[in-house]
């Protein structure tokens, strides 16, 4: 079996190891959601030792804002500096992916935003069939600026209970029209976006975060994803990227030792002929590289540790090789 040290390809694109820097929020953008040098000096401090970069959700509409200084993708304007923050990552060697989302029922009122959801929620209207309809078309223009970036490809979000997630859980889906009610319904809308994302991102590489489990006896169920993994597959995706639904990418509620996404990540591979990423506070080099070993995933992400230690990959290869 590989180690988290080994390389491997995905769709001819050649990853020089495993490790992988999941998305993280940081609130570093312009209040336009534009790039600035602090976002640009974060990935470029820890890029040296990983495979794969995906860079923090950006939000691909007015009405998809999340935070007041949320990465965004939802205008032209952003793409040149996006193009210099891809350009400063480019001598290291490491992939870098972007990651569209669009908050839904998340959004917050205090940013002067409209809440959209797939069902009504305490703050947020339900969309209507032609809104929802226009969603996939949103992202794909927001695919598109990203390719004109450079990106190596996008990351679909549709965990951690924002938009996309709220339309497959059935917590938060409760409408009785073609995008709700069935597991065939729920996952119609992240569908239809992820084909027409497909569309734009052409040759590069299309990955999607999905939201594995609710930790609900009446949500998202690990079946329902290993379903979803495979319809994902057969749509174009070319790498899963396994986390939390509603219950969001650190529920109180699960074991806290290191990898606890893990478990579903590997559920999920069994069902599935692509890459697939686990995740879940791991902390330490010897677990990264035991779960690829062992065979569990193909990629391993590594968060708030990298978060807390710039030179966490590095040190991390280090230690392996010693080994």
């Amino acid at each position: 079996m590989p180690s988290v040290l080994d390389s491997i390809k995905v769709k001819g694109m050649f990853f020089k190891n495993r490790l992988v820097m999941p998305p993280m929020q940081g609130d570093h953008a312009t209040v336009e959601g534009g790039v600035t040098s602090k976002l640009i000096e974060f990935y470029e401090k820890r890029a040296e030792g990983l495979g794969l970069i995906i860079v923090e959700h950006s939000y691909v509409n007015l009405h998809g804002q999340l935070s007041k200084r949320q990465l965004g993708l939802y205008d032209d304007h952003l793409v040149p500096g996006l193009k210099e923050l891809v350009k400063r990552i480019q001598p290291f060697n490491t992939r870098i992916v972007l990651q569209l989302n669009h908050a839904g029922g998340k959004a917050p009122s205090r940013l002067g935003i409209e809440s959209v959801s797939a069902s009504p929620m305490e703050s947020a209207r339900e969309l209507s069939v032609d809104e929802v309809r226009m969603l996939s078309y949103t992202f794909g223009r927001a695919a598109e600026r990203a390719m004109e970036a450079g990106f190596d490809g996008v990351e679909i979000h549709g965990a951690h209970g924002f938009l996309l997630n709220q339309f497959y859980s059935p917590l938060t889906n409760h409408r009785t029209d073609e995008y709700g009610g069935s597991l065939e319904n729920r996952v119609r809308l992240p569908l239809e976006v992820v084909r027409e994302v497909k569309k734009k991102v052409g040759t590069r590489l299309l990955l999607y975060r999905m939201g594995s489990v609710d930790l609900d006896f009446m949500g998202t169920q690990i079946e329902d994803s290993q379903y979803f993994g495979k319809a994902l597959e057969n749509a174009g995706v070319d790498i899963l990227d396994v986390s939390g639904g509603v219950c969001g990418g650190a529920p109180s509620t699960l074991d806290v030792q290191e990898g606890f996404f893990v478990p579903q990540a590997e559920a999920i591979r069994a069902h599935v002929d692509i890459p697939v990423i686990g995740v879940g506070g791991v902390k330490t080099p010897q677990f990264a590289d035991d779960v690829i070993r062992d065979g569990r995933v193909d990629f391993i992400a590594v968060g708030r540790a990298q978060r807390q230690d710039a030179d966490w990959a590095i040190k991390a290869a280090k230690y392996l090789r010693a080994q």
